[in-house]
């Protein structure tokens, strides 16, 4: 019997408990039943404005309002293709699920520590062509030489890919003395690899904490055609553009991705010892089901300002055996 896998989904993780900022975009953009109907007729289609005006029975001027709110705040994003008669204006939903972070009142219980690491930070490696870095502004080394990876300048790196292997990030455990952490999340924005980019293109994309498998996660595609929202402009739109933001969560009853079951490792399997570093490995198996690649973002490409992020949530003065799920 083949094994299952968590079925990929586009989704979009909004932490809510700054306030402002993305949040406030989405949920003024989901404050209109129009704006819900549109991103209920997409679906998962691409369709043409006149169309969605014609069938949700909308002016064209109100159709075009509604679809410039819901692409300023990311849930769908437009494109002009050829017609029977010069261009017309499509669009695509972004996302099939949002995952909103409330904020924490003054009674929440638990406290946590967050660290950002830039992507380029990494402390091992093995990896495969195709693979690669770019700056900002560039380049690192060249193309498909894995030893590009060795670069001074790979601290930079605001996108990097290759085809199998990982990379590996030592966290710090900044959990205080004489607590004990009730969970371990890691967020990152990925997306397959596929030579320019493939909208169809599935790769079996593995997450490890010390050398603990969490599981593997499908991503549907390589994104690109369409310019990711903080990439330069000097990369070209044909070449991987953003990915998709995940979210692994372990507690004390398993790991979930973006809040579905993906496999039962828990906290206790992952060792987090006082004074240790967190090993973080992400990679493509080479005897994955999907050998697609994998694209990692960091917060001056993609769509999600943020570099490779871990959070740990602990409660003061637990001993072994009392942690929360």
């Amino acid at each position: 019997m083949d094994n299952p896998r968590i079925v990929a989904r586009k989704s979009l993780h909004i932490d809510g408990t700054t306030g402002g900022g993305p949040a406030v975009e989405v949920f003024r953009a989901l404050a209109s039943k129009t704006r819900v109907a549109i991103l209920r007729y997409l679906g998962d289609r691409v369709v043409a404005v006149n169309q969605i005006a014609n069938d949700l029975d909308l002016p064209s001027s109100t159709a075009t309002m509604h679809i410039a709110v819901l692409e300023r705040a990311g849930l769908l994003h437009t494109e002009l293709r050829p017609a029977s008669r010069g261009l017309q204006k499509v669009c695509a939903r972004t996302y099939d699920e949002l995952v909103f972070d409330l904020p924490r009142g003054p009674h929440h219980t638990r406290d946590g520590v967050d660290v950002e690491m830039p992507i380029g930070g990494f402390s091992d490696f093995s990896v495969e062509p195709t693979c690669g870095l770019v700056s900002a502004t560039g380049l690192i080394g060249y193309l498909d030489d894995p030893s590009a990876f060795y670069e001074p300048d790979r601290l930079n790196a605001q996108l990097l890919w290759f085809k199998t292997g990982f990379i590996e990030y030592r966290f710090p455990n900044r959990v205080p003395p004489g607590a004990r952490a009730d969970s371990l999340q890691l967020t990152a924005e990925v997306c397959s690899e596929a030579p320019l980019h493939h909208l169809d293109w599935p790769s079996d994309i593995s997450v490890w904490i010390n050398g603990v498998l969490l599981g593997d996660w499908t991503c549907p595609s390589d994104f690109g055609g369409q310019r990711g929202r903080l990439t330069p402009s000097w990369w070209e739109e044909k070449d991987s553009q953003f990915g998709v933001l995940k979210r692994w969560l372990v507690t004390g009853r398993g790991t979930t991705i973006d809040g579905h079951a993906l496999s039962s490792v828990d906290l206790d399997a992952l060792e987090l010892t006082p004074g240790h570093p967190i090993l973080v490995r992400i990679g493509v198996r080479p005897d994955a089901a999907n050998v697609g690649g994998i694209n990692l973002f960091g917060r001056g490409f993609g769509n999600y300002p943020q570099d490779l992020g871990l959070r740990l949530e602990y409660r003061s003065g637990l001993r072994d055996g009392n942690s929360a799920d």
